[in-house]
């Protein structure tokens, strides 16, 4: 069994989705693996993955629109806020959504859906630095 791993470090610039879906792809494409699986892993509790529209940005904005509603960061409704009024929100945020992704390769290329792209959704409100791990195995 062939297998390749990278690891991704993606800059985020504050509480937003950010398509990784190149870089992703670009992984793949390295690793010469032509079938297989790709799991996608981001090494983080206060961000999480998710595979979501990549044509309409409205639907990004929809579904930041609706966490925030769902998710409310509030000082008083959480014990956990170490790192601020975000923290708890954040973590809750990411057990909601995805840690890790499975995606066939087919043909060395992401079978994804022809509207569907990989991103990284920062909960947190100031940038940071996150570090996604890219296994591909056939």
């Amino acid at each position: 069994m062939a297998c390749h791993q990278n690891t991704l470090k993606i800059k985020t610039s504050g509480k937003c989705l950010h398509n990784i879906t190149r870089d992703v792809a670009s992984v793949v494409g390295e690793s010469g693996i032509k079938m297989g699986l790709c799991t996608v892993f981001i090494m983080h509790t206060s961000a999480s993955l998710i595979i979501q529209e990549n044509a309409d940005p409205d639907v990004l904005t929809d579904l930041s629109n609706f966490f925030d509603k769902l998710v409310p960061e509030s000082a008083t409704d959480y014990y956990h806020s170490a790192e601020g009024p975000d923290d708890m929100p954040s973590h809750i945020r990411s057990v909601l959504t995805n840690t890790s992704l499975t995606i066939p390769v087919n043909n060395g290329h992401l079978l994804l859906g022809t509207w569907q792209g990989i991103y990284v959704w920062e909960h947190r409100m100031r940038s940071h630095l996150r570090q996604i791990v890219v296994h591909i195995n056939n």
